[in-house]
Parts: C-alpha cells; structure tokens; sequence
C-alpha cells in the first residue's frame, strides 16, 4: 500500500513556468528536426513542451519504453517498441522523457536513434533525479533536479495510476 505525500514536490504553476522557459531555450539554442518523445509518463511533458516551441514544421513523434512494470523500482529490462516505424537517417533529434534516473534508458535510447542513423540526438528531461545515477549520462536540457523519490502526477504514473494529476507528488509505501 502506498500513499502520497501530503503537499506536492512540484505545483503545476512552477511546472508550467519551467516547461516555457525551456521551450524557449531549446527553441534558442538548437535547431532540431524532430521531437521524439518516449511514452507513456513524457506525453503530458511532451505537449506542453512542443507548445511553447510553436513552429508550423515541429515533427513530432512517439516510441514506447518501459523498465518499471507495476513496481517503484526498475526491472533492468528495458522494452522499446516504435523505432521500427521512424526514418532517422540524417535527422536531428530533441529526445524527451520524463525523468533521468539510472540513466540507462536514456542512455541507451540515445544509442539507439544513433544506430538508426540520426545525425544528432539532444536530450530533454522534465525531472533528473542525479543520486540515482548508474551509468554516464547528462541531459542537455532538464527541468528539475529532484531527490531521490518515487513521483507521480504530470504523466508519471505508479501501475498506471496518478498520470493526470497536474501537480507532481511523491508517493511512498506504508509501513
């Protein structure tokens, strides 16, 4: 059994605030041909983020990862699906997700759209969570540094739960 923190870590005022600010300064600093934004916890980020980009040539596209299952913690097995329909070859790409932790998944994503022939991959993450980091890896732009907490809300999800809150939470398991 779980339960949420009595007062958000991040309010949806400050989340929105963060999101234009760095609309504003991916839009100033690199010029990308395609979002690539990886499912499901990084869609809410991932709109919001893409509108404070306007541009009527934005290429938007979507893979799916997972390694968390209906757990708090990682399996270590990471599951992509989506590559397979994309044409990377030559393209620069903003890469959005979620949150950095391990750094595995991201990490290893980058690898991949590279291997697919993307000329360039730039990373975006909403919450970076620094102390659990495994592997070497720095997003290029990130919104939060957050410690480490299991979080839900603003697309974060715990077995599918807790995506549409606009705030985002802790959650913590009762003793």
């Amino acid at each position: 059994m779980y339960s949420m923190s009595p007062e958000p870590l991040l309010k949806a005022a400050d989340i929105q605030a963060r999101v234009l600010e760095l609309g504003k300064n991916i839009s100033s600093s690199y010029k990308f041909d395609m979002v690539i934004s990886i499912l499901t916890g990084a869609f809410i980020f991932t709109a919001d983020l893409c509108r404070a980009m306007p541009s009527k040539d934005l290429q938007i596209r979507f893979i799916k990862a997972s390694s968390y299952g209906k757990s708090t913690e990682s399996s270590g097995n990471l599951k992509v699906s989506g590559l397979e329909n994309l044409d990377l070859k030559g393209s620069r790409i903003l890469l959005v997700d979620d949150i950095l932790d391990s750094g595995r998944t991201l990490k290893t994503l980058v690898e991949m759209l590279k291997n697919e022939g993307a000329a360039d991959v730039r990373t975006c993450v909403l919450l970076d969570k620094k102390d659990r980091r495994e592997v070497p890896i720095k997003a290029d732009f990130c919104g939060f540094e957050i410690p480490n907490e299991f979080v839900v809300g603003y697309g974060l999800d715990f077995a599918n739960d807790y995506r549409s809150f606009p705030d985002i939470w802790t959650l913590t398991e009762k003793v």
